[in-house]
């Protein structure tokens, strides 16, 4: 088995493009686990600006692509996360700083399932060769969410290193702590992103399907520095940590 993690990552049929854009830390971080047998765990992670929040925000990610993998599911391998951190004494006691952390993991079974779970408001989508348009797989866990439309999207209504359960996240939110799609493999283009970058995209509709297609490094790369670009451009410009993962499932 193999691991992958770094900046500005580029291993066919995958690839890695992270910009720390206006924070002073990148604190996005990614990982990819890779099985005997071919099976794939891509997972994103993002979250705050310290180089403490960095450390964590690494390592969280690696032990999510390692559990998503060995499970050979994304749901199985988020709520094992989930439920180990929620399971820290420590994190239930008031006042703590402990971080917590917006995720998103998708896993690929050569010949099986493609599946996706997140909690918070990173995003997986799929574009499937010869089938557009892009679909977004994800439910963003903020309170635009929440408040239909019109909430605070920086508001995270759910997140990796959170101690409520599903039924208590879909008392106080409408939805559960961890959520999660499914189907079967396919040939196309996964993308994960952090907010940092569908959120610029998005303000401006502008569909990222266009960014998904020749060589994914390529690819990717045009999508983060578009992203940071489009924020620097806004009224109110700032542009946060941005990152893509985009693999290429032939």
């Amino acid at each position: 088995m193999s691991e992958d993690t770094g900046e500005d990552l580029a291993v066919k049929p995958y690839a890695i493009v992270r910009r720390t854009g206006d924070r002073v830390f990148q604190c996005d971080a990614t990982a990819v686990r890779t099985m005997p047998g071919g099976t794939h765990a891509y997972a994103l992670h993002g979250v705050g600006d310290t180089p403490a929040v960095r450390a964590w925000t690494r390592t969280a990610a690696r032990r999510l692509a390692r559990a998503a993998a060995g499970h050979g599911d994304a749901e199985a391998g988020l709520r094992t996360e989930y439920g180990r951190y929620a399971a820290d004494p420590a994190r239930h006691t008031p006042g703590h700083d402990l971080p917590a952390v917006v995720a998103v993991v998708a896993v690929h079974v050569p010949g099986g399932l493609f599946t996706v779970a997140w909690s918070g408001h990173a995003r997986a989508c799929l574009l499937l060769d010869g089938l557009g348009p892009l679909r977004q797989l994800t439910e963003d866990h903020n309170a635009r969410r929440t408040q239909g439309g019109f909430g605070d999207r920086n508001l995270i209504t759910a997140c990796l290193g959170g101690i409520r359960d599903d039924e208590e996240t879909e008392e106080c939110w409408g939805h559960p702590a961890t959520e999660d799609v499914d189907g079967p493999v396919r040939p196309g283009w996964p993308l994960l992103a952090s907010d940092g970058v569908h959120e610029p995209h998005g303000d401006i509709d502008h569909d990222l399907a266009d960014h998904l297609n020749g060589d994914p490094h390529d690819a990717a790369e045009l999508l983060v520095d578009d992203a940071v670009r489009r924020a620097r451009a806004q009224r109110d410009p700032y542009a946060d940590n941005a990152t893509a993962l985009i693999a290429h499932i032939i």
